[in-house]
């Protein structure tokens, strides 16, 4: 029997596209709908779900309390956040959500986060560069300069806002999410870092499995007490930014160091 789903958002356009993408997937059965967090508990008193799909900001109780219940039950449902404010991401991986989805977003990202959400014992994201878990592949050679047109689009407010490729010191990942750091902000987007590796080509590198530098923002290469290579970046903070061993050969050849 597949997975039982149940979304939990509060605008019937919202429900039924979310409707549409899972059916699209195919990996869950949607049996539930609820328009606020009251029904949704009604929902899951009377029969287990195995996720939830969540809006955070609606009427009554919000998704993040909803998701704060929804730890004292015995069966404890996997939690998607889906919303169109990105302000609410640590709250939610807080309350050890699968994956935060900002509206809006595509049939292939929700398709991997409802594989992650499933997924029973899978390695956390955030695992410490070096341990024991197998090495990602090498990085691929960049073979182009990017599109000057590249441009990330971020939700800010309600707005979409689309920022510069150029604009982006580094990217940091988190799980379901990643951080982009500009000179004076930082904004979350819902695409992975290896989607942003894809699309910020060219004078982007990985240097890390949590880090992708743009290498024209590179003001120095420093060493650590315990000899690990950092970068420090040209913003206005003069971030620091570690780099892997595996990645630290590449890195000086692009630099010509």
């Amino acid at each position: 029997m597949q997975p039982r789903a149940l979304i939990v958002d509060d605008e019937a356009p919202a429900r039924e596209e979310l409707r549409f993408l899972l059916e699209q997937i195919g990996t869950v059965q949607v049996v539930g709908e609820a328009t606020n967090g009251e029904e949704a508990l009604l929902l899951l008193d009377s029969l287990d779900y195995d996720l939830v799909l969540l809006d955070i900001r609606m009427p009554g109780l919000s998704g993040l309390e909803l998701a704060g219940r929804l730890a004292e039950k015995p069966h404890r449902p996997r939690v998607i956040f889906t919303t169109a404010y990105p302000d609410h991401a640590v709250e939610a991986f807080d309350l050890a959500a699968a994956d935060y989805l900002v509206k809006p977003f595509d049939a292939e990202r929700l398709r991997r986060a409802v594989e992650r959400a499933l997924a029973a014992g899978e390695p956390a994201a955030a695992e410490a560069d070096g341990a024991a878990s197998p090495a990602p592949p090498p990085s691929r050679p960049r073979v182009a300069e990017p599109d000057p047109l590249v441009r990330i689009p971020v939700q800010k407010d309600g707005r979409t806002v689309l920022v510069a490729g150029d604009a982006i010191i580094y990217a940091a990942a988190a799980r379901g999410y990643s951080s982009l750091m500009l000179a004076e902000e930082h904004a979350l987007v819902s695409f992975s870092l290896n989607e942003l590796e894809r699309r910020l080509h060219g004078h982007f590198q990985r240097v890390h499995r949590s880090y992708l530098v743009n290498l024209r923002h590179v003001r120095e290469l420093v060493t650590d007490v315990r000899g690990q290579l950092v970068l420090v970046m040209n913003d206005r903070r003069r971030s620091r930014v570690e780099v892997a061993r595996r990645h630290a050969k590449e890195l000086r050849r692009r630099l010509g160091v």
